[in-house]
């Protein structure tokens, strides 16, 4: 069996009710419902792990199954993703009665997701036969000129060997691109690791990628999601 897990917890803290907001019409968990929904025969169950009653009756209008409620030790500000994601493949075995052969962990926050680019990591996932796919995007600048300032208040490069490189010369770096994150759920159980050592990326456009942890955050996406709807570059257009 394969599932998609989408998290949504109740207590965002920096945007209240985040998961459930209204983003450009509807509440934003619905957009990344709307894309492990329309992947196909990949996922034998689309669920959402939530702590909160509201948030699962929407995500259940919306499509998504709620077999389970997570418990509030696992809902909290200190709980890490790979927690929540063993205690839904747990779950899931024991009310299906099945193992659990892979799972996608999906973001409620994640409005450019594409079902696409889901499809991709699942090929790679299985193809390759690795412990971990997920999505990343590059950084906009060469990391290894990164500046940070001092106690005194004076700038510093992290890396100053690297003043006088060229950027072409510099190593393209990726960062976490925050969508989904493909994982061989059996070998995940004995390692607990999202990112296993043979970890396989899905490279994303920059612009299909943006955090969402403040308000800013959130204008800044509703503007971008705008932008890439009226070009084309979403609903599954890779």
């Amino acid at each position: 069996m394969n599932i998609a897990v989408i998290q949504a917890r109740g207590g965002s803290k920096r945007i209240p009710g985040k998961n459930i907001k209204n983003f450009l019409g509807r509440p934003i968990i619905e957009y990344s419902l709307q894309a492990a929904l329309s992947c196909g025969d990949i996922f034998d169950k689309v669920i959402v792990t939530t702590d909160s009653e509201k948030i699962a009756k929407i995500a259940e209008k919306a499509g998504a199954e709620i077999p389970f409620m997570r418990p509030a030790k696992l809902a909290d500000d200190y709980t890490n993703t790979w927690e929540v994601v063993l205690h839904a493949i747990e779950e899931c075995e024991k009310i299906y009665s099945v193992k659990i052969a892979n799972i996608c962990c999906l973001y409620a926050t994640a409005p450019f997701l594409r079902n696409c680019d889901i499809s991709s990591g699942y090929k790679l996932l299985t193809g390759r036969q690795v412990s971990s796919v997920f999505s990343v995007t590059t950084f906009p600048f060469p990391i290894f000129r990164g500046l940070k300032i001092s106690d005194d208040g004076h700038l510093e490069m992290f890396w100053p060997e690297h003043e006088l490189t060229r950027s072409n010369d510099l190593p393209e770096a990726y960062h976490d691109a925050g969508q989904f994150y493909w994982l061989d759920a059996q070998k995940f159980k004995q390692d607990k690791k999202m990112y296993g050592k043979d970890a396989l990326p899905v490279i994303l456009p920059r612009i299909l990628v943006q955090d969402i942890d403040t308000q800013e955050d959130w204008e800044t996406a509703e503007v971008l999601y705008e932008a890439c709807r009226k070009r084309g570059l979403l609903n599954g257009n890779c």
